[in-house]
């Protein structure tokens, strides 16, 4: 974020940590700059998030302005923004929802933010990430670093070789659906930094402009297609479902790529009780299972050959048979 003449964004001289330096004191014959903000963003923070908002491309947001457009004036775009993200007058633009056509006839609601708000998520992606990632757990494998769906189809199919019987848990419209405030507490819960709360709760809260321009408030759920989501999202189930399943059901593995689910059972009772306790707890967290998706399968081959109905699943693109 520098200007022609080599220095900071506005013409302003660095300090280490982002912000403004003195130049001097009234009593010295210079004047005080005052340059303390409320809240501990540097510069340094927003044009790193920005590099990588750049980087991962996407469209425009409910204010159409694109990247090309953003980079049009992008020190002055910038530097307004850790103005705004620093002092804490920053406020989220409304969320443009589009619709993603899915393999099964479907449709998947995405919502995308204009390009300061992805830059503003970025900043506190970048913060938060390095707390959380190390709590997550090893079989949870959407939108995490080192992690990929292949790695978790790999597991599952090892699982499946092991295991007589699957069950597949279908969340019911996962994201549209989250508690805000068991999400919160949950970001509460590993961060004293209340800049990092209060802006995720702004972006929670931000009204979604439908296809048909009629704008909606909300009060559940992070729309797929933040920068952000991802990851408080799988907090959310990090705690709803991955902790809840190591104290419940310890001997029943499992792969989650976010909201995809595919636990393994030893029997058919066992996975029954997993659906019916798994629908209950879901239930305390604000959250629905899919009553036709969510489902038992057997895991027939050479050696299985028990007569049941269900014998295959689809996961992440393919097809367990």
């Amino acid at each position: 974020m520098k200007d022609r003449n080599g220095s900071g964004a506005k013409g302003l001289p660095h300090c280490a940590d982002g912000t403004t330096a003195t130049t001097g004191d009234k009593a010295g014959g210079r004047t005080a700059v005052k340059s303390a903000k409320p809240f501990p963003v540097s510069k340094r923070q927003v044009w790193e998030a920005y590099k990588r908002v750049k980087a991962n491309r996407g469209a425009a947001g409910i204010d159409g302005q694109t990247l090309a457009g953003f980079d049009e004036n992008v020190a002055d775009n910038l530097y307004k923004l850790w103005n705004r993200l620093a002092s804490g007058s920053y406020m989220p633009q409304a969320v443009r929802r589009v619709e993603s056509p899915k393999a099964d006839g479907g449709v998947r609601p995405l919502g995308i933010p204009a390009v300061s708000d992805r830059i503003a998520q970025m900043v506190v992606k970048q913060v938060l990430e390095p707390v959380l990632e190390p709590l997550f757990h090893a079989d949870a494998y959407g939108y995490r670093p080192g992690k990929s769906a292949h790695q978790a189809i790999a597991q599952a199919r090892t699982r499946c070789w092991k295991f007589d019987w699957v069950v597949e848990i279908d969340i019911k419209g996962f994201f549209d659906n989250i508690d805000h405030a068991l999400l919160l507490k949950a970001v509460r819960h590993h961060t004293q930094e209340r800049w990092l709360v209060m802006y995720i709760e702004r972006w929670l809260k931000a009204p979604v402009q439908m296809p048909d321009g009629r704008v909606q408030v909300r009060n559940r759920g992070t729309p797929q297609g933040g920068v952000i989501s991802p990851l408080i999202s799988n907090l959310f189930l990090h705690y709803a479902f991955d902790m809840w399943m190591k104290r419940q059901f310890p001997g029943v593995p499992f792969e989650r790529y976010a909201d995809d689910v595919v636990c393994h059972c030893h029997s058919q009772s066992q996975a029954e009780a997993l659906i019916s306790k798994a629908g209950q707890r879901f239930a305390q967290c604000g959250l629905e299972l899919h009553p036709q998706k969510t489902r038992m399968v057997y895991c027939k081959d050479a050696d299985r050959r028990g007569n049941y109905a269900e014998t295959r699943f689809d996961f992440l693109g393919y097809t367990f048979r």
